[in-house]
């Protein structure tokens, strides 16, 4: 393991406070206790090791300093955050020291600390020796992180930290050739891998590069790979933990079957101009329909105050009107449901996830877009690192999800990926209740119901955040995201396409309500 060697310097010594001024600084000397004792000019700042302690008063340091009433000296802690080994320096100031106002600005230091993690936090800590029996703040502690392995060396000489920055990917026939730079010989990794997920399936290779042929670069050949479809791919060393370079893939048709697609042209092609406008004739009639419906279904809808009153702006301006953009960030937002109530429900939560991404700006996490990473990363340690990461958390409520976590069932009888959902509304649920209880801000969980679902269906334990019902809350769901005010007195914010007579408008919508339709014929009856 490389190391790092870090000098802990400037402690100001913090027993008044003072203007600004000229330092003195003081470095540890080579002393004894006896020399301390007597006050010898040589001794005024001296390291003092355990044995030491023990071997001259024949008991440790923790009774030493029992009956002074004054400053004698530093303690300085170092520990790795999330390890136990600590390293510790004791420093003594002569017995006949005395500290005015005017020393306010001396400066201690500490031996350095040797043989530190690279890219590793620690915490220094500092305390005043003897520990004051009625001062509050008698220490002072900071965090800090060493320097990384590329920082401090280079990244060609980490080998953890590795990884080929040089990836060329180039289409021959019905393979697609990947070329990449090789590590440095003084690194000695020998081994490669290549993992692509797409279409479903998902494609693991080891790489044994010959070194002979050449050194510093590699070819291989991605094989039955399906044409027209998109990839996902990671290169990286054969080695734990190590950095992965991710690039993308498409598998073009080539000019022999691109030439035989027109060749079966026009059949097909009469086939498919009936299939269109079949299709759309449908589309239209059934749009008609629904937005009918939906006018007389707006008379009776309301929009809650008490979610407009959490996310009012008052600096909005009358008769404003927003309109998607991709000039600012979008918030991310994480989506956690279960899949007890079966594929319909499903189904519904992923044309879901694909209208807030495509309409509402917003960029959603979702497990059925990323299963490349969850079989790396493990279902509950995704989820929780998505969590941490995602501006806004979301569940989806319905009957299975409630009645799942109502009544558990035997380990070796649940399904995997329900042990994962019941687990993750359980670190959610607690994540509420003790932000909750510390009186901070709840905007980042809320909960959500489709029409097939009912309020009851929500888990006792989330029923202090806010909740929506879907896809008539589009617009109030909007606002949380967003952070902007719908209305306000005598005016109020349109928000495009997204309202639930216009949300109809968009082929997402349209697809989104058809799967809420299904579902609710599916589930309810």
């Amino acid at each position: 393991m490389y190391r790092d060697r870090l000098a802990l310097v400037s402690f100001l010594v913090s027993v008044f406070v003072g203007a600004q001024g000229a330092k003195t600084s003081f470095r540890p000397r080579n002393c004894t206790l006896q020399c301390v004792h007597q006050g010898t000019p040589g001794c005024e700042y001296c390291r003092i090791s355990k044995e030491d302690v023990q071997s001259t008063l024949g008991f440790t340091s923790a009774g030493l300093f029992g009956g002074v009433a004054f400053l004698r000296g530093f303690q300085v802690t170092l520990q790795a955050l999330g390890g136990t080994q600590i390293s510790c320096q004791l420093f003594l100031i002569q017995n006949n020291l005395s500290l005015a106002a005017a020393h306010v600005h001396r400066v201690y230091y500490s031996d350095s600390f040797s043989h530190l993690s690279l890219g590793t936090q620690y915490a220094v800590t500092v305390m005043a020796l003897p520990v004051p029996e009625l001062w509050d703040k008698f220490y002072h502690n900071e965090l800090f992180f060493t320097r990384t392995c590329p920082e401090k060396n280079g990244l060609e000489h980490c080998k953890k930290d590795w990884y080929p920055r040089h990836v060329e990917v180039h289409q021959d026939s019905q393979d697609i050739v990947v070329t990449f730079n090789l590590a440095p010989e003084n690194l000695g990794i020998s081994r490669y891998f290549s993992a692509c997920f797409g279409g479903g399936s998902r494609s693991y290779e080891i790489i044994h590069p010959d070194f002979s042929v050449n050194s510093t670069h590699h070819t291989y050949r991605l094989l039955n790979l399906h044409t027209g479809t998109n990839y996902t791919c990671e290169i990286a060393a054969d080695i734990v933990d190590a950095v992965r370079k991710t690039f993308f893939v498409q598998v073009r048709y080539n000019l022999k079957e691109y030439s035989a697609l027109h060749k079966e042209a026009p059949s097909l092609a009469v086939i498919l101009s009936v299939g269109v406008l079949l299709t759309a004739s449908l589309a239209a009639i059934f749009v008609i329909l629904c937005q009918k419906r939906l006018r007389k279904k707006k008379a009776k809808t309301e929009i809650r105050p008490d979610i407009i009153e959490e996310y009012y702006d008052k600096h909005l301006e009358e008769q404003q009107c927003v309109v998607l953009t991709n000039s600012t960030r979008p918030p991310e937002l994480l989506i956690c449901y279960s899949s007890n109530d079966g594929p319909a429900h499903v189904r519904v939560v992923l044309k879901l996830a694909t209208f807030l991404q495509r309409h509402m700006a917003t960029q959603v996490h979702l497990d059925l877009w990323d299963a490349l990473n969850i079989i790396e990363e493990g279902d509950l340690g995704w989820y929780c690192k998505r969590m941490k990461e995602s501006d806004f958390v979301m569940v989806i409520c319905s009957r299975g999800l409630n009645q799942k976590q109502q009544s558990r069932r035997k380990e070796e009888e649940d399904d995997p990926a329900e042990n994962t959902s019941l687990a993750i509304i359980a670190i959610i649920a607690e994540e509420i209740c003790r932000a909750k209880a510390l009186g901070q801000d709840l905007s980042k969980y809320m909960t959500a119901i489709f029409e097939y679902s009912k309020q009851s269906d929500i888990p006792s334990m989330l029923n202090l955040v806010s909740n929506y019902m879907l896809p008539e809350d589009l617009p109030l769901l909007f606002s949380h995201l967003h952070a902007v005010a719908l209305q306000k007195p005598g005016a109020y914010l349109r928000v495009e396409n997204i309202s639930e007579n216009e949300y109809l408008k968009l082929p997402a919508g349209v697809a989104l309500h058809l799967a809420i339709q299904e579902a609710k014929i599916l589930i309810t009856g």
